[in-house]
């Protein structure tokens, strides 16, 4: 019985449109705090990039990407954002879903509703990827105002990083699912996405690794975003895009079905 009961928790996603209260609920309850919020998510993202975009891009000067060379802040630029797009999605689906779920029971109340399970996990993972795209959509005006990039291909960018979005807070829902209390999340930020920020080609070429670790880095998804995202600010298409994304939609597939796997455990459904 055990045996069935565990094997029910990783069936297919069962899912309607009820998804949508919760997410516009989340919405409502944040756009009271919106302003700070915004200020919070894009303060450190800028400063990174004005202390190290200006600061060291003034003594290294330009960087060679795919034998074109392009100023450092420009090269910084476009693997911050996608940087921020992983930060602003786990910030959300960890400590805003954990306090929903666990500490404040809004879970609980919302499934009193006729609303599933799945339908919540579904509405918090958009909702995370919606605050990414917000704050990097900020943070992209502000790029556009330093006078960074004026690439009309940024508009492609947008939908990517959304996919970014997505893909992170699947991830960052696996660990909500598992978390005991917010100190938990502390591993997750210092043991994978920490080093994933400094092998993913963000603040250096890829080509300065070991060979060995170069290749882990070609599995990462962060490095993934940053090779759709970085040419396009360079007014470029990607020349090998089916492999980033299909490394992107791999994570964030099997990332949503483990995480809804793991809630439905923790809660019996």
């Amino acid at each position: 019985m055990s045996g069935a009961i565990n094997q029910s928790h990783w069936r297919a996603p069962q899912l309607s449109m009820r998804w949508w209260p919760v997410f516009r609920r989340n919405w409502l309850v944040w756009k009271k705090l919106a302003i700070p919020s915004l200020v919070g998510n894009i303060a450190e993202p800028l400063m990174w990039l004005v202390a190290f975009g200006y600061g060291m891009g003034a003594l290294v000067g330009k960087v060679t990407v795919d034998g074109v060379q392009v100023p450092y802040i420009l090269f910084l630029a476009s693997g911050s954002i996608c940087m921020s797009a992983m930060n602003a999605a786990s910030f959300e689906a960890l400590y805003s879903a954990f306090s929903r779920m666990h500490v404040q029971k809004t879970w609980d109340g919302i499934m009193n509703a006729p609303v599933n399970l799945d339908d919540i996990v579904m509405a918090e993972m958009l909702w995370a990827a919606f605050k990414s795209v917000f704050t990097v959509t900020a943070i992209l005006v502000v790029m556009l105002a330093l006078g960074i990039s004026y690439s009309p291909k940024l508009l492609v960018a947008w939908p990517v990083l959304l996919g970014v979005g997505i893909t992170f807070s699947c991830v960052a829902l696996i660990f909500n699912a598992l978390a005991k209390g917010y100190d938990f999340f502390t591993y997750y930020f210092t043991l994978f996405l920490t080093p994933m920020m400094f092998l993913s080609g963000i603040f250096f070429p890829l080509e300065q690794l070991p060979p060995v670790v170069r290749e882990i880095s070609q599995w990462l998804p962060l490095t993934n975003a940053v090779a759709l995202v970085r040419p396009l600010f360079m007014d470029q298409w990607p020349a090998d895009w089916l492999r980033p994304l299909a490394v992107l939609t791999t994570y964030a597939g099997l990332g949503f079905w483990v995480a809804l796997a793991l809630t439905r455990k923790r809660f019996r459904a």
